[in-house]
């Protein structure tokens, strides 16, 4: 079934399930978008079915008003996932997807839904205090320069002074919605939190990754991947059965793990 199925302009059904009895929902990185979830699907057993969010402003929302404020995110994203959100759930989120996926969790028990199964963050250290940052306050160079730092944006994309100024556009949104991003104190989620991480992701250390297990149910679960901020793209196949063998060992028995491309 197309993604184009799916019941909200929010999320994207890569491959219906209707019988699966998993729900993972996805949340993209600054500047990303529903797409960069789009190879998980076929790496996932029929008992778990994919929701991608796709925030406005890009891929097939591009034009649409941005929103650079979480709270305001956080409501929406919420709004679409309550009327599919049917069976036990996880969320997963990369990078600023983190944060955004632990405040949709904060959100939903506020509104009185069940909580996800399991929390899992990947590349961004635990919103526990205000980061901060002034990327969205630079130039282009600087936001470009930032990128860069980062990986996971294509040379060419930059090189292309119209596919930049249109990236830029949400990017730059995407930076300010994060780094104005501040963290209320709350009592713990109570589900285990996960946190995925590159080995050379200059973005989380050991510690910084230690310090969402408070913000669960205590207990510390960490794994490292080889490379950087985006190891997630060479490394899908390994992330997915690292997060399988989490919800249910039986989902990712006899799967093997291979490399995949980005």
């Amino acid at each position: 079934m197309s993604s184009r199925t799916a019941p909200d302009p929010w999320l994207r059904r890569f491959t219906a399930r209707p019988a699966a009895r998993l729900q993972l929902v996805c949340l993209p990185h600054a500047g990303g978008g529903a797409s960069s979830f789009r190879g998980w699907s076929g790496l996932l057993p029929p008992d778990v079915e994919l929701l991608a969010v796709q925030y406005p402003g890009r891929e097939d929302r591009f034009g649409e008003p941005m929103i650079d404020e979480m709270g305001a995110l956080v409501v929406a994203v919420c709004d679409a996932l309550a009327g599919v959100l049917d069976r036990p759930y996880v969320l997963f989120g990369h990078s600023m997807g983190s944060a955004v996926a632990y405040e949709v969790a904060r959100e939903l028990r506020r509104r009185g839904r069940p909580g996800p199964r399991r929390l899992v963050a990947s590349g961004r250290e635990a919103p526990v205090r205000p980061r901060g940052g002034e990327v969205h306050l630079g130039d282009d160079d600087a936001l470009c320069a930032e990128l860069s730092r980062l990986g996971g944006t294509a040379t060419e994309i930059l090189a292309d002074h119209d596919l930049r100024r249109a990236v830029l556009g949400y990017v730059r949104n995407d930076y300010r919605l994060i780094e104005t991003y501040r963290p209320a104190p709350a009592t713990p989620l109570g589900c285990p939190v996960t946190v995925f991480t590159g080995d050379a992701d200059p973005e989380l250390t050991p510690a910084q990754a230690a310090a969402w297990a408070p913000l669960g149910d205590g207990q510390e679960d960490v794994q490292t991947f080889p490379g950087g901020h985006f190891y997630l793209g060479p490394h899908r196949a390994q992330v997915v059965n690292a997060l399988l063998r989490r919800l249910d060992p039986a989902l990712s028995r006899g799967r093997i793990e291979h490399p995949s491309t980005p």
